[in-house]
């Protein structure tokens, strides 16, 4: 069946359970013996949603927390008149009278009006109080104010420099980095930018992601044990957001700094007014150009190892109605290339057009979302062997949730449907061609419930994830919980199953490798796998983690979490692959005849965190992290490249005054070295792809390489420190500016990148780079 026929197919079964989903938010709704209210939170001023604000009814202990989204609901209230409150700190309160009838739930947004705020008059008020119903375990929130609490590499802030200095998070190198997140793969990670998956999310320079940090909303990261709502991957998620356009007026920002150029232009279609519906739009543009300006700037660098160049194109149009339903339009256009001189080039691109939808509908308690998305991924990197690799994969996902409440308690069911194809092309080791063509669907289906009480919460639900094209089935049941020992100690943990089709397209034993492919669940796989047989080509893991969190005064708190992942079956490519799978080499085992290989694994460690943030002047993050990760693969036990024990990261930013003019900050970071496998010496090497009648006596072979044990060695420690001084310019009716100058690793520490085996050269990440940079917005 062709592609257009099958998303056909799959966006009609989409809209029938759409509808099937709006009778079932009814029947729950109906179910209600008393009434309610429902609605947003949001700012008078702009129309944006306020996330943690607390609405209360008067006279009552009924309180909630609005979600990240601003949303809130109160239902189980009994007939008759109540007032509803909603505060939050820096906003001045509102409150509304309501009289609730049986079986309604009213829909009334707040629209709250901002108070004058200063740095400099001490009315800023800090904001710290969790929310009730979180359980936040292994989960970090981020908002695009604290990516600016970091010294911004090149003076541009970026969500993946910020990511580096989380619990649990490895980063591999300033060129070609990837992050592992608590013991997983690239691969095992799922990061998703509005619902939609984005394959290939960071750049090859390494320091710069996909995400403009002028148009995040927010980004959360769970590193282990995340809930039912996320499957596909077996590590951790990485689920991006982005902000609507400005409402009331037409805006935008600009910035140049020697290593890119930034550009957005934003304003409403139809203007904000509070109670009534809005539009809105904003489109990003995002270009480096490392590969021409080093020419100039970085001489002492030598310009022919800094041959980056990307651009990034971004555009969203948001229309919402005056009871909060919205529909959200997106698309992207991501473009990356490299070109080494007399070596590699390498290029990759990624696409992709999605919608996002949220119903309110009135008179019941349910809240649906919705999402349908299509994306395009494709990646070739050549070299001078001539041996190309190739991969690209597309496809459509959509989905629906819906949530349902009962009293404070929550009900949230969903179903997804993933569609795609992958097609690649690589060369192992061995000079042997592995590649695949596939089209691979996925349906995948979720509930949960969540108990909300005074000092403890409890969510419990379970996945199912069908891959269809595999026949294979995994029921993911998973709990987590926390509970309030004290006002300021709260324990928490969660347990998991979790299960995944895609695999990279590299061995995970490449310790530097820009080429970043993709492949779904392979049919020429082993039969056996230390000495049990292979039932299922998925891959799967189990998570468990626990930690506490300890409030030490108003403006510090701490955190530590333990954690252990099971990586129960891997898939990973075949470097020992030396001859065909056909009749003519039977007689060889298959672990040299298979494309892939199983393997098992696991990761354990802990983490401890300490905050400082008192708003006014200064702001502290430290975080150190031990980890060990270990994999078999049949008959070796190895420690993968990114097994690195000891992971520490110190930040501080200072306001140097109390205009807020001038403001500076520190990054200190600090890893034990990374697993590599030693040369023990070298060989000359023949293919005999002449068979017997190679004349090897008379006939130049290639150079080999004898290897010692696989990863057996380590690389020297990792540290670096970076920098960076801010100047706010003072502000002229609406345009605003600022100037940063950054240092990247101040102290010119040789951190090595990798080994030059065959020249017997040792390659380091980036030498010392100043940078300056401006930035404005109108």
């Amino acid at each position: 069946m062709e592609l257009s026929g099958i998303i056909l197919k799959f966006a009609f079964m989409f809209f029938r359970f759409s509808l099937l989903f709006l009778l079932t938010g009814s029947v729950f709704s109906l179910s209600a013996q008393n009434g309610g209210v429902k609605g947003y939170v949001k700012d008078s001023k702009t129309g944006v949603e306020i996330d943690n604000a607390q609405v209360s009814v008067k006279g009552t202990d009924v309180q909630v927390s609005t979600n990240s989204e601003g949303y809130y609901i109160i239902n189980g209230l009994a007939p008759g008149v109540h007032t509803i409150i909603a505060t939050i700190p820096n906003y001045k309160p509102d409150s509304f009278t309501l009289t609730v009838k049986p079986e309604v739930i009213n829909v009334h947004n707040f629209f709250l009006v901002p108070e004058i705020q200063t740095i400099g008059s001490g009315k800023i008020v800090n904001v710290k109080k969790r929310r009730r119903e979180d359980v936040d375990i292994g989960a970090t929130k981020i908002k695009p104010s604290q990516l600016f609490k970091i010294p911004t590499i090149g003076g541009t802030p970026d969500l993946v420099q910020y990511l580096q200095i989380l619990p649990g998070v490895v980063f591999s190198g300033d060129q070609g980095g990837q992050l592992y997140i608590r013991g997983g793969s690239p691969v095992m990670n799922k990061i998703t930018l509005d619902g939609m998956t984005i394959y290939n999310p960071f750049h090859s320079i390494g320091l710069f992601s996909i995400f403009d940090v002028d148009l995040m909303k927010s980004a959360d990261v769970y590193s282990a044990g995340f809930g039912v709502e996320y499957g596909g991957r077996v590590s951790a998620i990485v689920d991006v957001k982005t902000r609507d356009g400005n409402k009331n007026k037409l805006a935008g920002n600009f910035s140049a700094s020697p290593f890119l150029g930034k550009l957005s232009l934003e304003g409403p279609l139809r203007k904000f007014i509070p109670g009534r519906g809005s539009s809105s739009f904003i489109v990003s543009l995002k270009n480096s150009y490392l590969d021409r300006s080093s020419k100039l700037f970085y001489q002492y660098a030598d310009p022919s190892k800094l041959p980056y160049n990307f651009n990034d194109l971004y555009t969203k149009f948001t229309f919402n109605s005056s009871n909060g339903s919205s529909i959200k339009l997106f698309g992207f256009n991501f473009r990356d290339n490299v070109n080494f001189p007399g070596s590699t080039s390498y290029g990759w691109k990624q696409s992709g057009l999605g919608s996002r939808f949220t119903l309110i509908p009135e008179g019941k308690q349910s809240k649906i979302d919705g999402f349908i998305t299509y994306s395009d991924y494709q990646i070739e990197q050549k070299e001078l062997d001539n041996k190309p690799r190739s991969s690209s994969i597309s496809g459509l996902n959509m989905g629906v949730v819906a949530n349902s409440y009962n009293k404070k308690d929550e009900i949230k069911y969903g179903f997804e449907v993933n569609a795609f194809s992958t097609d690649f092309s690589i060369f192992n080791a061995n000079n042997r061609q592995i590649s695949q063509q596939e089209f691979t669907t996925e349906l995948c289906g979720f509930g949960l419930y969540k108990w909300v009480r005074q000092r403890f919460t409890l969510e419990a639900g379970t996945r199912v994830q069908y891959y269809a094209s595999l026949g294979n089935t995994s029921l993911e049941p998973r709990v987590s919980g926390k509970y309030l020992l004290t006002k300021k100690l709260i324990f928490k943990a969660a347990v998991g199953k979790y299960s995944q089709n895609l695999l990279s397209a590299f061995s995970d034993r490449d310790v530097v490798n820009l080429f970043y492919g993709f492949l779904s669940g392979p049919d020429n796989l082993q039969k056996k796998f230390n000495g049990e047989e292979v039932k299922s080509r998925l891959q799967l893991a189990r998570h468990a983690v626990a930690g506490f969190d300890y409030d030490i005064n108003k403006y510090s708190e701490i955190g530590v979490e333990g954690f252990y992942k099971s990586f129960d079956q891997i898939t990973n490519i075949n470097r020992e692959k030396l001859f065909d799978d056909d009749g003519n080499y039977s007689v060889y085992s298959e672990r040299l005849k298979k494309d892939y290989i199983v393997e098992s694994g696991n990761a354990y460690g802990a983490d401890i965190r300490y905050k400082f943030d008192n708003v006014k002047r200064v702001y502290i993050w430290a975080v150190y992290s031990l980890t060990y990760v270990n994999r078999f693969d049949g008959l070796n036990s190895y420690s993968p490249h990114w097994d690195r024990r000891h992971n520490a990261n110190f930040v501080m930013d200072y306001v140097l005054d109390k205009n807020n003019r001038w403001s500076a900050n520190l990054r200190w970071n600090f890893g034990s070295g990374f697993p590599f496998t030693q040369t023990q010496g070298f060989y000359e090497k023949f293919d005999f792809q002449n068979g017997p009648s190679t004349n090897y006596a008379q006939t130049n072979g290639q150079l080999g390489i004898l290897y010692a044990g696989f990863n057996e060695g380590r690389l020297p420690t990792y540290h670096r420190l970076d920098g960076s001084v801010r100047y706010n310019f003072k502000p002229k009716n609406n345009f605003k500016s600022y100037i940063v100058f950054s240092v990247t690793n101040i102290y010119n520490r040789q951190n090595i990148f990798y080994f030059d085996r065959v020249n017997y050269t040792r390659v380091n990440q980036l030498p010392v780079l100043p940078a300056i940079s401006y930035s404005a917005s109108f």
